[in-house]
């Protein structure tokens, strides 16, 4: 740390103000603070975090992509939930519409659990994500005979 005053680098701890580190400069005796740097991440990255989110990643795999935490990108997903607010319920014309079809097992494709359709809204300047249906099916003893 370098004095702002006389540039020298001889400085010693002189307490605390305001929670940031005061220090003494031994040549001038001069007293400053040093400003942190700031660690905030620009908007683009958050976006493309959401991105990423949106295309089925993990908060994990986004962090280790980004360079940041999981934790961080927790925070910028609910900041942005909260953003957007409640969907609104008003019906819209669709332009495109793809659909996927889901299957979930236990064990072997023999014990199907459960299936679904999955119904994605990509409208303009908004994506929505609706699961159109899931039924349910069990077989007794799981597929066993």
């Amino acid at each position: 740390m370098n004095c702002p005053k006389c540039t020298c680098d001889k400085s010693v701890k002189s307490g605390i103000i305001k929670g940031k580190q005061r220090y003494k400069c031994k040549e001038c005796g001069c007293n400053y603070t040093v400003e942190l740097k700031s660690t905030a991440k620009p908007n683009s990255m958050k976006k493309q975090a959401l991105h990423l989110y949106l295309e089925g990643l993990g908060f994990r795999s986004i962090g280790r992509l980004l360079g940041v935490s999981n934790v961080s990108v927790l925070n910028w997903i609910r900041s942005f939930g909260k953003e957007v607010g409640e969907l609104s319920s008003e019906s819209q014309e669709l332009q495109m519409v793809e659909v996927d079809e889901m299957h979930s097992y236990i064990g072997s494709k023999k014990t199907t659990v459960g299936y679904g359709l999955l119904l994605i809204d990509m409208g303009k300047d908004s994506s929505t994500s609706l699961l159109a249906r899931e039924a349910m099916k069990q077989r007794k003893n799981f597929g066993r005979e």
